[in-house]
Parts: structure tokens; sequence; C-alpha cells
């Protein structure tokens, strides 16, 4: 058996990608997209095709805002047909410009469920992705108090873990690689191979705490650099992989053991929940968490700015 058939026997696996071909053929539980990954999706062979009918489809709706419009509908297109894959859920972003504004994210968050309804998807099987800003903490709460399942996304610290469980947010997506990267950057002399990976640690220590103390907050890894990594995370909730370490994975025929075992973890007491400047406070200390967080948004923004240059193009 090879080593993402026994992955499966102890994580939910999802795929960290738009492309369609690739969900079909490695049959992941769920489905997560990103800005960065819609504008991917939105290349491929039948992007050109989807993008002219988002087009004028928004052209009559929003005929003044036909852009922002579209890329919408193209979000949703994407994430729609993905879901007509999977068993589970497909995750669709709010705009990462909105990451810190709580009521815009909001009003794109009901926005895109509608568009999911009108299209005839299972809203019930579909999570809206939110930057782990206090911001946008506080806008999965309010969804999630409406039947909204939430995917708190760009998680890199403590502070951040627990404001999401506080929240009663679905689920969490806390980002293995870029915590190894900052690390590398930072300490190019250490180690960090194996257990011994930060992001791993992190991961680790979110998902521990979540166990001990009764969250049903679901610890997702994500973005992960090797297989290493995943490896040593087995036995998390649920991991999303891309396409090449799924692959990688698969022609694997090595043992995979369990890393993360429920078992023989300890009830705690329970925990006060974090307010604001407590969280901003923790959040400012740690200084990965803050430039990632800073850097995955600027990031996401800038691929979505590609993606509505991309429609205007076309327009």
């Amino acid at each position: 058996m090879n080593k993402l058939d026994q992955l499966r026997q102890f994580t939910t696996v999802v795929a960290d990608t738009g492309d369609l071909a690739a969900i079909e053929r490695w049959k992941p539980e769920d489905a997560t997209t990103n800005p960065s990954l819609i504008l991917n999706a939105a290349q491929q062979a039948d992007g050109a095709a989807r993008i002219d009918a988002a087009i004028a489809k928004a052209k009559i709706s929003q005929p003044n805002n036909w852009v922002a419009e579209a890329s919408d509908d193209l979000a949703v297109s994407i994430g729609h047909d993905i879901q007509n894959i999977v068993p589970g859920y497909v995750s669709t972003e709010v705009d990462a410009r909105l990451s810190f504004d709580t009521q815009a994210t909001l009003k794109q968050a009901y926005s895109l469920i509608e568009r999911y309804a009108a299209a005839g998807a299972d809203i019930s099987r579909v999570l809206i992705k939110v930057a782990s800003t206090w911001e946008g903490i506080q806008a999965a709460r309010e969804l999630e108090k409406n039947n909204i399942k939430c995917n708190l996304t760009l998680l890199f610290g403590f502070e951040q873990a627990q404001a999401c469980a506080d929240a009663g947010a679905f689920l969490i997506s806390p980002f293995v690689g870029r915590i190894l990267d900052w690390h590398k950057a930072n300490a190019p002399e250490q180690n960090f191979d194996g257990a011994a990976d930060p992001g791993v640690e992190s991961v680790r220590a979110i998902w521990t705490h979540y166990k001990r103390h009764g969250y049903d907050t679901v610890v997702m890894g994500a973005s992960f650099r090797n297989t290493g990594e995943i490896e040593h995370l087995a036995g998390c909730d649920r991991l999303t992989i891309g396409p090449g370490l799924l692959e990688a994975l698969a022609a694997d025929q090595g043992d995979l053991a369990l890393a993360l075992d429920q078992n023989g973890i300890e009830a705690g007491s329970a925990v006060a929940a974090v307010n604001q400047s407590e969280f901003r406070w923790g959040h400012n200390e740690n200084a990965m968490a803050t430039e990632k967080l800073s850097e995955g948004i600027r990031k996401f923004a800038i691929d979505q700015v590609k993606l509505e240059q991309l429609i205007a193009s076309r327009g």
C-alpha cells in the first residue's frame, strides 16, 4: 500500500488545487481553492470559455461593476464543478483585500453563498475561506452563527488559532511550509528536518491544544513543502495537499506511521477566550506570524488583481 493510501487511513485528504482533472485523478474528500489557484484554473484549457460565460452574465446583472461580478461568478463556477466531483467540502475564498473589514467580508461571504445556491450547489458543503485576521475571525463568528461554515486561512500563530476556536470556526488552515520558509530565511544554519520542522511543530501544538480542551474546530494543515512534513502530521484531522505531493506520496511504497494520536491526550481545564487586545499583542510579538500573515494577504491580493485584469482583458 502506498503512503497516500496509508495516510487516508489516519487523515482526511484534501486537494489543494482548482484543477478539475487533478481532483478527478486523486479523488480527495474535499478541495480547497484560493485566488492563486482560481487564477491558475482560469488559465486551463476551458478557462477562456468559463471566463467569457461569467463576463456575459455579469454585464447583464452588474453592468457598472462587471469585472468584480464576473470574478466572483468564476470562483463559484469552478467551486461548483469541484463540488460535483468531491463528496465533501469545497473552500472558496473572500477577496484578500477585505481582510481588515469585517462587514465587507460578511457582504462578500453572503454573496458567494447566494451564488452557490442559485447555481444549485449544496451550500452545506461550501466553506467560506477568510484570512485569520481579527476582523476575519469576527466575520467567521457571525457566519458560523448563521450556519455558514468557515475555513480560517493564513494561520501562522497560536493567538490566531485560539481566537478561531473561540469564534466557533468550523476549520482552520495553519500554513506549514510558509512557517518553515520564514525560519530557514532567518536561521539558515539550523536543521529543520523531520519533526524539527517549525511548521510541523506549530500544527502539532495547535492540534494537541484543541483536542486537550475539547474544541470542535477542525485542524487542516496546509502549504506543504515536502512529503516529510505531511508524514509527520499523519493523524491530523485534515491535510490539504497539492497535486505534486499527492503524486509523490502515491509513488512511495514505504511505511507511514501515525504521528498524531489523540489517544492518551489528557483533558485540560477550560481556557479563557482571547480578547482583541490580547490577540493583537500576542500576534504582534510573533514576528514570523506577523510577517507571514501580511505577506500572504498581499500575495493573494496580487493574484486577485491579476485575475480581474485577465477578466477585463476579455471583456
